[in-house]
């Protein structure tokens, strides 16, 4: 790189602190095209060390989810002949956590189809001990119960919790959320403990990842305009979520409560780790 360590180092944190590209330009005088090759280029080491790390986990309760975000345009505004390019248009992060260490297991970016919920469950088997019997809770999304089904059969008491939304009243602005009116558990597979089926930790990560990624700030130009800045600005957040960032609950980072890190990590320490 032709930035210092420690110059890149504090990009990279205005970025994680929920800065845009062009506010951490301003600020440091580093140039945005800069900003984004190092982004990458941090995002893949995080990927690398992510895929290395959370292997083989030992869980108690898992909870899976999506969060929505787009690429270039939303899919509803692309042309005709972009309605096949897969690179643009929405953009769904699944997103897999333990629910009592916090710690984010996997992730993955892709589209919202069988196909990405198949990628995304096969991973959760590899991150996961596959000799210890967990609970897994995800809302009701249609793919998720074959998904579940072939790559974790026999190792989940898995339960869908299946949200019922009022529709939208007259007059109601266009972006508001539609109003949750029921919530609805539905075992699925094996013997969950209804007590357990629950989302609300899992959501209450969404919005951490809405509040420290400015790109997936709603009705803003600052979304995302590759699909590979998406993807490695989700690499270098999860990476840091889980073993920079001391969560408040617990005092110690995710990547602690789960033992397979031994002291809260500073991002340098986390980009010369992969």
């Amino acid at each position: 790189m032709r930035l210092s360590p420690d110059r890149a180092v504090n990009v990279l944190r205005l970025l994680l602190e929920g800065m845009s590209v062009r506010s951490v330009e301003r600020v440091t005088e580093v140039h945005r095209d800069t900003i984004l090759r190092l982004l990458v280029l941090a995002g893949e080491r995080c990927q690398r060390l992510m895929d290395e790390r959370i292997r083989n986990i030992n869980v108690t309760d898992v909870e899976m989810d999506e969060i929505w975000a787009y690429v270039y345009k939303k899919e509803g505004h692309k042309w005709d002949y972009e309605l096949n390019n897969q690179a643009i248009g929405d953009a769904y992060c699944f997103i897999a956590m333990e629910r009592n260490t916090k710690l984010v297991l996997t992730y993955y970016v892709g589209k919202r189809t069988a196909e990405s919920t198949d990628r995304f469950v096969s991973q959760l088997a590899l991150s996961t001990n596959a000799t210890r019997r967990y609970q897994l809770t995800s809302d009701g999304f249609g793919p998720y119960k074959p998904a579940v089904k072939s790559f974790l059969r026999g190792r989940v008491d898995f339960a869908q919790l299946v949200k019922v939304y009022a529709t939208n009243r007259d007059g109601e602005q266009r972006y508001s959320p539609a109003e949750v009116v029921d919530a609805v558990p539905e075992k699925v597979m094996g013997n969950p403990d209804s007590d357990r089926i629950c989302t609300s930790h899992i959501e209450r990560q969404n919005l951490s990842i809405r509040m420290g990624m400015r790109r997936m700030t709603r009705l803003t130009n600052a979304f995302s305009k590759k699909w590979e800045n998406l993807e490695a600005a989700y690499a270098l957040w999860f990476a840091y979520y889980n073993f920079c960032r001391v969560h408040q609950t617990l005092r110690v980072t995710p990547a602690m409560e789960s033992g397979i890190a031994g002291h809260i990590w500073n991002l340098a320490e986390l980009l010369s780790a992969a």
